[in-house]
């Protein structure tokens, strides 16, 4: 029934009072779904399920059971070699279940007068593992000078590109890329498998790979790895069989890191 039936079927006063309350019912219900919005107006969604946020320049990391010092560096945003100086170790960059991995600029040791804490997620699940922030100010991790990028960079897989690289990094800091279950996983480029394992959250079965002093590349939710840790590989050689561990469709996703902070991968991959 038209607004002009119910008026001239009611009073004058009545239509006004009914106006009134379809108008003031419109505007709590739109009230009611800006308030239940983002306040940004968005929603934001990480594409690799990862938390994103910038490197961690102070506290201390215990060392887990799986961990390598490569992984520490790519989880938390530092560049191996500057971690590795931070904390005194020398190649091979061995490091053992509970030692510690300072982020502030001391030595590995336990901070003397440590004030306040901070949680950080750990390698699986909701566990966590505690870094003790001093009161002392960090000091910052100088920049180290840039390498040349590999030569012979080729595509980790042959399926369909699904995600591309974010340019602020926020959202995605690599590629995806669709296929089938057990595709081939290759190797982008020549260099050394420094992590195989499901240690870092959201990636599942990951494999990280240093190609120089300046590039690593890494290679998510693969259902089966077949390489091991200080395994050289070169670059088309099968690394793992492509799945959906920690995601939830079959995808690779695809990163490349300089100096521990994720480029875009596309500005080195063959045009395709």
């Amino acid at each position: 029934m038209s607004l002009t039936v119910i008026a001239q079927r009611m009073s004058s006063k009545s239509f006004q009072r009914l106006v009134v309350g379809l108008f003031l019912s419109a505007t709590l219900a739109l009230l009611a779904a800006c308030s239940s919005s983002p306040k940004n107006g968005v929603n934001v969604v990480d594409r690799n399920g990862v938390a994103q946020r910038p490197a961690v320049t102070t506290g201390q990391y215990a060392v887990r059971r799986g961990d390598t010092l490569f992984s520490i560096a790519f989880r938390y945003g530092w560049d191996w070699k500057a971690l590795a100086a931070r904390n005194n170790i020398g190649a091979p960059f061995t490091i053992v279940p509970g030692q510690v991995i300072r982020f502030d600029g001391r030595s590995g040791t336990q901070p003397a007068g440590s004030t306040t804490r901070t949680v950080v997620s750990s390698s699986a699940g909701s566990k966590t593992t505690v870094i003790k922030r001093s009161a002392t100010a960090p000091v910052a991790a100088a920049p180290l000078p840039a390498g040349p990028a590999p030569k012979g960079w080729g595509w980790p897989s042959n399926g369909i590109l699904i995600g591309k690289f974010s340019s602020n990094g926020s959202l995605n800091k690599g590629i995806d890329i669709a296929g089938d279950l057990g595709q081939p996983v290759l190797a982008a480029s020549d260099g050394s498998v420094v992590y195989a394992g499901s240690g870092l959250r959201g990636y599942g079965e990951l494999i990280i790979i240093k190609h120089s002093d300046t590039y690593v590349s890494a290679y998510g939710h693969n259902r089966r790895l077949l390489v091991r840790e200080g395994q050289q590989v070169k670059v088309g050689q099968t690394i793992a069989e492509m799945g959906s561990t920690g995601t939830d469709r079959v995808k690779l996703h695809f990163e490349i890191r300089r100096q521990g902070k994720p480029v875009d991968p596309l500005q080195f991959l063959p045009r395709r």
